[in-house]
């Protein structure tokens, strides 16, 4: 509220923009093991579940989500969506797969079994559109190319809270695929090889993890677009392995991060 000098009453507003003073942890990674990848796969999403990795491709007339044995590379099933969806984001959450469209404002809700839809909601995030979601405890967690993630209920898709994304420099923007792991959540940024590590309390990056040469200089250069760059984040809680690959790329890597200890053993 501002009072200006003919007396009248107006309203100031303001937007305060967050910055860490704690510059990110910067990691690098090991190679342990590469697969073969479908590299006509623009990769959207990814998850490990039950021994098979999960994938969500995107544009349109070529938008899926598929149930592959990764240590092959083959499809065992596979869903194809309606010309119109541009396929984004997966996730399992409650005995259901949920896929992400980029700007239709519509999540699907999938039997994780036969891919049949049992539901749909819109996402409400921050500008409307989809990227990436990974499930994070008893919550959803959306990113929308912003630096906002937005906190669903998954019982009835309602809104929790909003949290921003920022480190030492200010807003973080082009989040894009995630993965919750013990606490963390990862994202990739969009057109980079970066993966950040937030804290899903706070929204600072704890972690920034460079993966600029897990491709070889020739397998880039094989590489058709520009926007075939990393994307898809999966993590293997009972053997402790973390998968990665990208949009089109001829493979999928498990990677171990170096120096980074917040990824403990888990208990079963």
């Amino acid at each position: 509220m501002a009072y200006h000098v003919d007396g009248t009453i107006g309203e100031v507003s303001t937007h305060v923009y967050l910055k860490s003073n704690v510059a990110p942890e910067q990691y690098s990674f090991e190679i342990v093991k590469s697969y073969p990848h479908d590299k006509h796969a623009y990769t959207q999403g990814l998850f490990y579940r039950n021994g098979y990795l999960y994938e969500g491709t995107g544009q349109n007339g070529e938008s899926s989500l598929r149930k592959v044995k990764f240590e092959k590379g083959e499809v065992l099933s596979i869903f194809n969506m309606e010309q119109e969806y541009f396929g984004e984001g997966i996730t399992y959450c409650d005995g259901k797969i949920i896929q992400l469209t980029w700007t239709a404002q519509k999540a699907f809700v999938m039997d994780p079994e036969t891919f049949e839809q049992v539901d749909v909601f819109d996402p409400k995030t921050s500008n409307g559109q989809g990227w990436g979601i990974t499930t994070m405890n008893d919550e959803l967690v959306i990113s929308d190319g912003t630096n906002i993630l937005t906190f669903l209920n998954p019982k009835d898709y309602s809104h929790l809270k909003t949290v921003e994304v920022y480190d030492n420099a200010g807003k973080v923007t082009n989040l894009n695929e995630l993965e919750y792991i013990n606490g963390k959540i990862f994202a990739n940024v969009w057109l980079t090889d970066r993966i950040v590590i937030i804290n899903p309390e706070t929204g600072r990056v704890e972690g920034d993890l460079n993966l600029k040469n897990i491709l070889t200089s020739r397998e880039r250069l094989r590489l058709n677009q520009n926007d075939d760059v990393l994307n898809g984040i999966a993590w293997d809680a009972e053997n402790n392995r973390l998968f990665v690959t990208g949009k089109r790329w001829p493979k999928l890597f498990e990677i171990k991060i170096k120096g980074f200890t917040s990824i403990p053993k888990m208990k079963f």
